[in-house]
């Protein structure tokens, strides 16, 4: 399929943003058909190249979240940097930057000045806390925001620890919300005819996440918390095992229960009034939850997963991450795809979630070398030439 017919084909987007949210926003732009233009610091680039591990010196995180991009090294610091980045800014469509708040309006390149430039603009900041309220000039890093977001404190088992999720997720869901913003700013962008600004509070996604356990403490007052696998409102919905290994099982309603009975060759726990109806069988939970797991000790694992399946129980065995990355469903899915780096060679990375069967987004090229488009995006879009590029290299502006 030609480029010209992916959905975001034709912006062009400014990419100032390093670690995870940001780079996870901008990949997504990419995949769609943005043309995205990363922009990082010379000689040091996104912080996260400098993480292990590494396959051929490169580093396997910033390889992940950093394809269908371009890299062009710029000093911000130095003021014929910031000039270059104005001229960029006017031939942009989209500004992503997740600085601490304040850092780009310091630096003169914040939405006024850019907006000014470009009324078509759209800039979108991502930041730790949002820029307004009390906790504004805080730093935001994934784990900070897990803990301040209530995620943790409902994570993990009762008697334990608050735990993090085992993803960066309070990033990751930030990097997503910048990019349905972004996409929805556009969108508004052809009625309008003018940018706007964007903004992501990376503790603002995370809150909103709460969802039913916000609604169950704005219903009752009461405070949840920790619960394992545990579901509060599901029975059985958790990690049961097997004789050989861990499955899941997820029981939603009345109907699944008694198929769920039935293939437990149990049909007769149906029709017990303890576990007949959803809130009976939260309301028995302990009592049903240990009946369940001596049940299903039985037999194994893959056992019951054919028997819950052929049943229409929703079942899963707990995957192994090397399991998902090597699943010949995924695969299948087009979700597991290999790219050619110039340094590492092949490079799997994992392919484009979101499936548009008209106009689909891909993942074509590999993670950039550090300035690697440099001289491609300076003179392609600024036409500069070679010597003007040569000389702004020996200054230490690109």
């Amino acid at each position: 399929m030609a480029r010209a017919d992916r959905p975001l084909a034709g912006v062009r987007v400014l990419d100032l943003t390093r670690v995870l949210a940001g780079p996870f926003c901008s990949m997504i732009l990419g995949d769609m058909g943005a043309e995205v233009i990363k922009i990082e610091e010379p000689g040091k680039g996104d912080d996260t190249r400098t993480w292990p591990p590494f396959v051929a010196g490169e580093a396997t995180y910033f390889m992940a979240v950093n394809r269908n991009k371009q890299s062009l090294t710029l000093n911000l610091k130095a003021a014929e940097g910031r000039a270059i980045f104005e001229k960029l800014a006017r031939k942009a469509d989209v500004v992503l930057e997740n600085f601490r708040t304040g850092t780009m309006e310091r630096l003169g390149l914040g939405f006024r000045t850019l907006g000014r430039l470009n009324p078509r603009l759209v800039y979108c900041a991502i930041s730790g806390f949002g820029e307004s309220g009390p906790e504004a000039a805080r730093a935001g890093y994934d784990l900070v925001v897990q803990a301040e977001s209530g995620i943790m404190d409902i994570t993990g088992f009762e008697d334990g620890p608050p735990v993090k999720v085992g993803t960066s997720i309070a990033d990751l869901v930030a990097g997503m919300s910048a990019a349905h913003g972004v996409t929805l700013a556009l969108l508004a962008r052809q009625r309008t005819r003018r940018g706007q600004k964007v903004e992501i509070s990376m503790q603002d996604a995370m809150a909103a996440l709460l969802t039913y356990q916000a609604g169950i403490y704005f219903g009752t007052g009461q405070k949840p918390g920790r619960r394992g696998n545990k579901h509060p409102s599901i029975v059985p919905y958790e990690v049961f095992r097997a004789a050989d290994a861990y499955l899941t099982l997820g029981v939603a309603n009345n109907s699944l229960w008694e198929r769920c009975c039935t293939a437990l060759e149990h049909p007769e726990l149906a029709k017990d009034p303890r576990y007949a109806t959803e809130a009976a069988r939260v309301q028995h939970r302990e009592e049903l939850v240990p009946r369940l797991n001596e049940l299903l000790a039985a037999r194994s694992a893959d056992e019951w997963l054919k028997r819950f399946e052929a049943a229409g129980v929703p079942a899963g065995r707990i995957r192994t991450v090397a399991e998902v990355c090597e699943s010949a469903h995924l695969r299948a899915r087009g979700m597991i795809v290999t790219l050619p780096h110039p340094k590492a060679g092949e490079v799997r990375v994992l392919g484009v979630p979101i499936r548009l069967h008209g106009t689909p987004g891909k993942a074509r090229t590999a993670p950039p070398l550090l300035g690697q488009h440099t001289e491609r995006v300076l003179r392609g879009v600024l036409g500069l030439g070679r010597r003007q590029v040569a000389r702004l290299r020996a200054d230490g502006v690109v």
